[in-house]
């Protein structure tokens, strides 16, 4: 599975049974959730120097004086080893600082005391820094941690303001297609709320995904563009569902929610 930071810092590739967790706000978690094999976290620094992540790595170097250098796949890294004991367990955290040009990489796997820390040299060997000049390119990965929260909220959003207006539960299912459609057309956000349109069409998002089995959220890197979509599956059939009300909205158009669950599922259907 590949992984991509926000801001496209760094990519890398992990495990497919991993997934990634939240954690603290310049650092990212990933782990096997159903056999616990270690934590593997990552951080990204950018500093001003060039040399920046050489000057980190011999920074760690000189003050620790248990780090030794080593090589993981293409990346010089000073790598250190700190044990400690929680719950009557130990665990050890290996940690390798690396980076390239401005960008500093630190990288740390937590294992039970005993264990291994090759997986996660395989994953930095898959790691990648973008560096200054370098324009990343478009691509679709897992949905991160980042768009799930800012989905969750938008979606709360949406269910909490059609439940007040319409006194209507919403389940996610094709009937609330029309409720959705009615507090559209009910006149109470005008065209300039767009984050209204865009949560109301993240519980568009939710139908599809509810009603259209494979249909799950991804997010697309496409330069300066970070977002979350739809695609059905591993196909080329996508929907971005924020977008899809607020673009008419915006533009003074007529959207026929209706339709265009109808094109989608079409879409779908010509993929089976």
């Amino acid at each position: 599975m590949k992984y991509i930071a926000p801001g496209s810092w760094f990519s890398l590739e992990y495990p497919a049974d991993w997934r990634e967790f939240e954690d603290t706000e310049d650092s990212f978690l990933f782990y096997n959730p159903d056999k616990w094999t270690g934590n593997f976290r990552i951080s990204a620094y950018r500093g001003e120097s060039r040399n920046y992540a050489k000057e980190c790595i011999e920074y760690e170097m000189a003050q620790n004086a248990g780090a030794k250098r080593v090589t993981v796949g293409s990346w010089d890294c000073a790598y250190l080893i700190e044990s400690f004991q929680e719950e009557g367990a130990w665990y050890t955290s290996h940690i390798w600082v690396t980076g390239k040009g401005e960008i500093s990489i630190e990288c740390s796997f937590t294992v039970a005391k005993e264990d291994s820390p090759k997986p996660a040299e395989e994953i930095i060997r898959t790691l990648h820094v973008r560096t200054a000049g370098e324009k990343p390119a478009k691509e679709v990965i897992p949905v991160r941690v980042l768009e799930i929260n800012e989905i969750n909220e938008a979606y709360e959003w949406a269910v909490s303001t059609i439940k007040k207006q319409l006194s209507k539960d919403f389940t996610s299912v094709e009937a609330d297609v029309d409720s959705i459609q009615k507090v559209m057309d009910s006149g109470r956000f005008n065209k300039n709320q767009r984050q209204a349109w865009e949560s109301l069409g993240v519980a568009f998002g939710a139908i599809l995904i509810n009603e259209m089995d494979g249909m799950d959220w991804v997010t697309v890197v496409d330069g300066a563009k970070e977002y979350p979509a739809l695609r059905f599956a591993d196909t080329q059939v996508m929907v971005d569902p924020s977008a899809l009300i607020w673009n008419k909205v915006k533009n003074g158009q007529e959207c026929n929610l209706r339709a265009e669950y109808a094109r989608i599922k079409e879409e779908v259907e010509s993929v089976l």
